[in-house]
This record gives structure tokens, sequence and C-alpha cells, in this order.
């Protein structure tokens, strides 16, 4: 993977973990599954009106909709709407990286190397310690949204496995053409869960200090979370391997953890920020380029018979050819 697309993957978790705040501000105004909805529908009206869809199958649009966007921040929304910590939930939803790279090996046969297998290990053992230490806190989440938040990671890695599969050649097309499968069923799903009531009562007091930051939290979701965030997630989903991209989702708690104290003062205690370096060094680890190795060739005596000239007629090789490379 090269330094440009490593870095690529950095901005996804910088927009990523920023979003988890953006989030927080916006659940201030709305019900979880209604924003879900709103969040997707923004994206969703001008994409069928003005966007071609691209050359995917629907099979694939329908997954990674339904995986990514459905699933994902269904749990997800209704783990922080039900007391998940800002922080905290940044950290659970990457166990989807995990669940990517077992998944991508258990239905469509990506090899891990022993450096990935590694790196994911050590990204694990670092997210693992700050749970384990957030969970001892006072106030610290109870079970149930933990629970959410890990269904809405495995629901994002069901999304990844579409992602990858779709191999599309238009990666920010099958981001908007995605965005178009949540809306119509987390609506439906917001007038039965939450009513009608709440659904109109949100949209009340939208000048206020809380509704313009509900809107503005809105806003970097869609503008920046979904479209650039998810729209180089899949350009870079489509050019590598998943176990060589999905760990850079690992990074993204140690940016909403980050912001979760600069912006919403959550406190973050030493010890997660020595275990956040565990992440990030476990990313590097299992994201680096493999050396090449060299060897310096021997002398080797040849005891074949010397060719016979050329004939002055003869044809002459090209020296310059480029072999062609096997698969």
């Amino acid at each position: 993977m090269p330094l440009r697309h490593r870095l690529l993957a950095v901005v996804v978790a910088l927009t990523w973990g920023l979003n988890f705040v953006a989030i927080h501000l916006s659940l201030q105004q709305f019900p979880p599954f209604l924003l879900v909805a709103l969040r997707f529908a923004v994206i969703a009206v001008p994409t069928v009106l003005l966007v071609p869809r691209p050359r995917v199958a629907w099979r694939w649009i329908l997954g990674y909709g339904l995986g990514f966007g459905v699933l994902q921040f269904l749990f997800l929304y209704l783990a922080m709407d039900t007391g998940m910590p800002t922080g905290l939930a940044s950290l659970v939803l990457q166990s989807s990286a995990p669940f990517t790279v077992l998944l991508a090996a258990a239905l469509l046969r990506e090899r891990l190397t022993p450096r990935q297998g590694l790196g994911v290990a050590v990204a694990v053992l670092g997210l693992a310690g700050i749970a384990v230490h957030r969970a001892g806190l006072d106030g610290g989440a109870t079970l149930l949204p933990v629970v959410l938040t890990l269904c809405g990671g495995l629901g994002w890695a069901l999304g990844n496995l579409s992602n990858r599969q779709a191999r599309t050649d238009a990666p920010f097309r099958l981001v908007l053409w995605m965005s178009v499968v949540p809306p119509l069923p987390m609506l439906a799903v917001s007038l039965v869960v939450e009513g009608p009531d709440a659904v109109v009562q949100s949209f009340r007091g939208l000048t206020t200090p809380t509704g313009l930051a509900a809107l503005g939290g809105l806003a970097f979701t869609v503008l920046v979370a979904t479209l650039v965030g998810t729209g180089l997630w899949t350009w870079l989903m489509a050019r590598h391997p998943s176990s060589v991209v999905a760990p850079f989702s690992m990074l993204v708690p140690v940016v909403g953890i980050a912001s979760s104290w600069l912006v919403l003062h959550e406190a973050v205690p030493a010890v997660e920020l020595v275990l956040g370096a565990v992440v990030v060094g476990g990313v590097l680890l299992g994201s680096a380029p493999a050396r090449r190795a060299t060897t310096r060739p021997h002398a080797v005596h040849d005891t074949r018979p010397a060719p016979a000239p050329a004939r002055p007629d003869a044809p002459a090789l090209d020296d310059a050819a480029e072999p062609v490379a096997g698969r």
C-alpha cells in the first residue's frame, strides 16, 4: 500500500473520529433512527436525480447500503442514545476491523500474512485495554450499549465486504448510491419505534443553540464524514485487500477520544493515551509494506556449450523487451 494511500486512510480516520462528536450534537435534537434516515436522505435525493448509477451489480449496492448504512448506524446511534459515551463508542465500533479481516478470510479467502495478523492483534490489544479501563470508570457504559455498538461494528464489516466485492471503477458514485438504501428503511423504523410525534417534535426549535449545533453536526456528518471519508474509504477498499485497509479504522478511536475530551470535556486518563499509542503502533505494523527479499547473485560455472554464432541475416533479439508478469 503506497504511502499516499496510507495518508488518505489516516484522513478517513480523522473525519470519522471527529464525526462521533458531530453525532453526539445531532442526537441532542433528533431521535436516533430518524437521524440515520436524515443523514442519508440528504444525499440520496440529489443522487437519484443527478448521479448515474455505477456499473455495479445491485446486490453489492444493497449489501453495502444495508451493512454500512443501516446496520452500522442503527445500532451505533441507538447505543449512543442509550448512554454509550462518545469516546468509548468510537473505540468499540472499531471492532469492525477484526470482523472485516476474519470475514474476508472466511468468505473471500483473502490471505492474512503473519505481520498483518500481528498488527491487528496488537491494535486489538490496545482497544481491549481501553475498553476494560473505560468499563471500570464511574458512569461507564453498561453492557447493552456495548453490545449494540459491537453489532454496529459487525454491520460495518459486512458493508466492507460488499464494498470490496463491488470492485467499482467509480467509488464516489458507489458511496452516493449506497446512501440511497438506508433512508426508507430507517424512516419506517423511526415511525414505528420512535413514533410520529417524536419525529415532528424534533423539527421544532432548530434555531435554538441546541438545534443549530445539531444541524451543524448533521452537515459535518453528511459532507465530511460520509462524502469525503466514506468516499476515500471506498476508493481504498476497491484497490487494496480488506486486511490491509481495515486496520486503519482502529485509528478512529484515538481521534474520537481526543475530540470528545476537547469538545465534550470527557476525561482521558494517561493510561488511555498509552493504549492509544499501542493502537497506532498496531495499525502501522499491520499496514506497513512488506520488505522485498534481496539476494546476491552467486557465481555459477556454465558448462553448457557456447551458442553458435548468429547468421548475419538472423533477426536480433530485443534485450529491452519486458517479460510478462504472472499473476
